[in-house]
This record gives C-alpha cells, structure tokens and sequence, in this order.
C-alpha cells in the first residue's frame, strides 16, 4: 500500500501561504487561536488518521456492515476512531466554546475531514455526528442541545440526517413521514427512511437522527416540513432508555464507501416511535438549507481527499514501477527499463490528478474561508462574503466531486492492469469516490442552483463579486513576466463566461425555464473550469514570489517551481475545454427537451 495519502507540505502552503488562515483570528470568535492551534489539530488529525485509519483501509472496505436480528455490527476499529475523535475535541472542533467544542474555524475544520477522510473514507462516522449536532445547536431548544449534544461531541451517540425516503428521492417535497402530536409536547413518528448512512451500528451507545417529517395538517409541499431529532433510544418517564421503535429494516449493500452502513429505516411500526420537534413546526427544510453550505464543503472535501490519496498511490507507483525505455531510446533493447514516470504520457496522467485534486483544495478552502467570514464578520464584508459562497457553493461541491471521479480513474489506469486488482487500494478508491456526485444534491441539482438562482440573485452581484476578485489575482499575476500570459488568458475566460451567460438569458426572461436549464450542467462543468484556474494563479502567484524572496533550496524549491508547472498544466490542458462547452451552450438547437414528436428514445 501507498506509504502516503495527502501533504502536510500542500495542507501548510495553501493554509498559511495562500489564504493566510491566521487573519481570521482577527475577529473576536477566533481569537483564542493562532497558527500555532491550528498546526496541532492538524497534527491531531494526522495522528489518528496514522494509527487507527488508514492501516484499516482494506480491512473496513472488505468486512461491511451486517444486520442480524435487527442489529447492525461495524468494523470494531470504528468505536476506537469515535472515542479518539471525541477525546480529541475534533468532532467539534467548529463549535463554540459554550457548546462544548473548539470554535476553530472552518477552514481548520474543513481540513481535518479532509485528512480523515483521505485515510479512510470508509469511516465517515464522525462527520455525519458533528453535521447532526450542528442542527441541534443552531436550531434546538436548550434542553435537546443539553442532552443531546454533549454526548455526540464525545463520540458516543452517533448522528445522522435523516431525510431521503422510497418515493420522494431527492424531491423533498413529496416527504411523507408523518409527525402526530402528542399532549406532553412530543411527536409520534411514522414513514420510512432510505439510504441512512451510519443509521445503525453497534459502535455508538445511541443513534440521533435528525429527520424531516410532515406534521398532521401541514401543508403541502416543502412549506409544510419540520425538523425532528429521533432517537434509536429514547428516556422514559424515570429517565431510563428504552427503545424508541425504530428500526433498521434494511442495510444496502453499496459499490463503495461499504464500511458505513446505509440504512433503510422503518419508524412507529408499533406505533411507539417519538421525535422531539427542533425549532419552529413548518421550518424544517429552510433549517437544513441553512446547513447545507457546510455539508457541501464536506462533500467536496470528501472528494477531493479521496482522490488525493489515489494520486499519492499512482505517483509512488509511478516512480518505482520500470517499464519500456524512453520514446527516443526505444530501439536501445540493452538498455535498462525506464520507471514509467518517464513517459510523457503517465506524466500527463499525474499532471492531470495533481491539477485536479490540489486545485479542488484550494477552492474549498476559498469556500471555507468565505464561510468563516460570513458568520462573524459585519456589515457589507458578511454580505459580500456569503453572497460569493452561496455563488461558489455548486462548484464546490461539484467539482471535486466529477472531476475526482476522473482524477482516479486516471490514477487507476497509471498502474495498468494493476489498478484493477485489489493489490493496489486505488480500485477500492474508485468504488469509493463514485457516490460524492451524488451526496448532497446530484450535479444536475447544483446546475441548476447556480444557473437557475445564483447567478442571477441580487441582480447579478454574486458573479460581479466574483469576477471582481478573480481580477485582482489576474492583475498579481501580470506583474511577473512567465505568469502575465495566463492571467491574460483566463480575463478572456471570464468574457466567454459572462457571453455565454447573456446568450442564455432571453430564455429566462421569456419564462422558458426549460430551455435556459436545458444544459445547465454544461454551464456549471464552464464555471468550475474557470473558477478552479483562478484558484490556480492564485497557487501560482504565490509560488513566483516565494520563489524570488525566500530562495528556497532542495524541496522547498521543487514545491514551488511544482506548484508553477502544475499551474500551467491546467490552463494547457484543462482550460481549453471551455471552447467546445461554450460552443454547445450556444448553440440554438437542443436535443434534450421532450416534444410531441420527439422518438428517440
């Protein structure tokens, strides 16, 4: 296996070098830290990631979750990663200080999943607990945050969101679970769940959903969802726990991700499920809305992570595995065989992963970074600021997540007909990566967020704000003569975008609202292209000036000079793809709106 899976190295440039992560301790909520905090909960993640993950890759992946007599047993390295995460403070590492958590920013928090989950994806267990404790202390009443929360931020009580069910899918307004009443203020739970993920396991003393479900009378549509926590046990009247009638009918056998159990779920069979309503009756989507920015981070991070470590896997490969001789010494048969890194084609390969998971980073902790700001800043600074990540968002959960599922697959064909076997992890990494298009909204949904609302919201100021600060990193890069070329080039990209954007308007503004999404995931595969190379001047200006004022040597030196040519890779190899998709977008005639007449499929 692999002996590495992420850089500290690439962690360290992009936080402290590229975003200068310690100015957030300028604002009074982060103020009790400093680079120093951050560097050790870094090094704390690193440290259970070492020892109780990513030597259990293989094993978590090969022994999945099994339901016996309504139970469902896990992996036993899954109960000592929660109590070290919980005994750590690192599950919530982002909450306040009040709340029992570290009241680190974001952008740290961001960054311990992302090392979690690098490796070993399999265990995802702790995220979905601190999303879940979140709601509770964003939203709950003080005495669901005082029972509940503590016990999720230390690792025993596993969390989940519950809202997917058989015939609603993604559609959440056709959610059908039911929520009656009760005299003492609770709510009698009925319907069913699917695709829970850690919805069950014998590694937590306790699971707490937090599940969406329709009060008798609501009305209909998305307006009439509220919020639950429903526990696996619940206190009686002496305050002992029994159980509260949910259950586990059900765990999917999936292509990856296979060590945390989906679950299907069945609540009030016996009419005996309660759930505790969270906030106001009716609000329970706006809440989950409210959360979403945070969850999406995690899912591009997840992706991100994931393909991180199948490069790492390819590129330690790369460099051991000979092969052949060079394509100009190829009639030199005495010759010795070359490591395949010397052939321009698997440098490509590499050269495209490095592009794509670095580059992935760098935008989610752009995306992080504007989170942070937007809660505790004021004023037009945490306007602008949540205006640019709500605008971000899309990209940043779907970027990592489409172009990761490229990235490894080309780490998959680095190793030939290795990759395809499961003496390398990057087979298993492929199954793995394949879900996070899907998590959190398809591509398909964040297409249609950015192209349908985003962009046009507050009269087009998200994008203005943008385009605004991209220009101000292309106008860093025309002050050193090798990198004025490449802002050049992506000032005209920005042009291409905003033409194609104009030429797609008339149909909003007749109310065709099908012609103008007809392509929208075309339009959002665009964006990401030319967001992630703003990401990439951005790495690369920094790079130039560290490169001309530190005269850094050995491999400091190679980082940086690596960090350029990368950089021109992606606007080489990748940015071009935005003609033809432009192209397409204009293109008058579409050939996926249903018609009368239309036969082919």
């Amino acid at each position: 296996m692999a002996t590495t899976y992420f850089s500290k190295r690439n962690l360290h440039f992009l936080l402290h070098e590229v975003f200068n992560a310690d100015e957030l301790t300028q604002y009074e909520y982060f103020s009790a830290h400093d680079r120093e905090t951050f560097n050790l909960v870094i090094d704390s993640a690193t440290y259970i990631a070492d020892t109780l993950m990513y030597p259990y890759l293989k094993e978590v992946d090969q022994n999945q979750p099994e339901l016996k007599n309504g139970q469902v047993t896990v992996h036993p390295k899954v109960k000592e990663f929660m109590h070290a995460m919980g005994e750590a403070g690192l599950i919530g590492a982002g909450f306040s200080f009040e709340q029992g958590g570290q009241q680190l920013p974001q952008m740290i928090s961001s960054l311990v999943g992302f090392i979690l989950m690098a490796a070993n994806n399999g265990m995802m267990y702790s995220g979905l607990t601190s999303g879940a404790a979140h709601l509770i202390t964003s939203f709950g009443s003080p005495a669901l945050n005082e029972f509940y929360v503590p016990q999720m931020l230390a690792g025993k009580w596993q969390g989940t969101m519950a809202l997917t069910e058989p015939q609603a899918g993604s559609s959440l307004s056709d959610v059908t679970t039911s929520a009656t009443p009760q005299p003492d203020g609770t709510y009698k739970i009925k319907g069913q769940k699917v695709f829970i993920s850690a919805g069950d396991h014998d590694a937590a003393e306790n699971i707490i959903h937090l599940m969406l479900a329709r009060i008798d009378g609501a009305p209909k549509g998305t307006k009439g969802i509220s919020l639950f926590v429903v526990p696996k046990y619940r206190p009686d009247e002496t305050g002992a726990f029994v159980d509260n009638d949910v259950q586990s009918t059900g765990v999917y056998h999936k292509m990856g991700q296979k060590g945390v159990p989906a679950m299907h779920l069945t609540m009030g069979s016996n009419d005996n499920t309660l759930g505790y309503l969270v906030g106001e009756p009716h609000q329970g989507l706006p809440y989950m809305f409210q959360m979403m920015n945070e969850a999406r981070i995690g899912v591009g991070m997840t992706a991100a992570a994931i393909a991180t470590a199948a490069y790492y896997a390819a590129l330690q490969y790369a460099k051991e595995r000979p092969q052949s001789r060079r394509l100009n010494e190829k009639n030199r048969l005495d010759a010795p065989q070359t490591p395949i890194i010397n052939h321009p084609d698997v440098r490509r390969m590499l050269l495209f992963q490095k592009s794509v998971t670095e580059g992935s980073l760098s935008l989610l902790l752009e995306a992080a970074r504007l989170y942070d700001i937007s809660r505790v800043a004021e004023g037009e600074e945490k306007e602008n600021a949540f205006l640019l990540l709500d605008l971000l968002m899309p990209v940043a959960k779907s970027f990592p997540s489409e172009m990761g599922v490229q990235s490894v697959s080309q780490s998959l064909q680095t190793f030939g007909g290795y990759g395809f076997t499961e003496d390398f992890p990057v087979e298993q990494l492929y199954r793995d990566i394949r879900i996070t298009p899907i998590y959190e909204g398809t591509t398909g949904i964040q297409a249609q967020d950015l192209l349908g609302r985003k962009m046009t919201m507050k009269g087009g100021k998200a994008p203005q704000l943008l385009f605004a600060e991209i220009s101000k990193v292309i106008a860093d890069a025309s002050l050193f003569d090798d990198l004025k070329p490449y802002g050049d080039q992506l000032a005209g990209e920005l042009k291409r975008t905003q033409d194609v954007f104009v030429s797609l308007m008339p149909h909003a503004m007749k109310g065709d609202t099908e012609r103008y999404l007809a392509d929208a995931t075309l339009f959002l595969e665009l964006f990401g292209i030319v967001v992630v190379a703003w990401q990439w001047l951005k790495q690369a200006v920094v790079a130039r000036q560290a490169l001309l004022t530190k005269n850094p040597e050995g491999d400091d030196l190679a980082f940086y000079e690596g960090k350029i040519h990368t950089m021109k890779f992606y606007f080489h190899y990748e940015v071009p793809k935005t003609l033809g998709l432009a192209q397409r977008l204009k293109d008058p005639e579409v050939l996926t709106i249903v018609s009368e007449k239309e036969l082919a499929l």
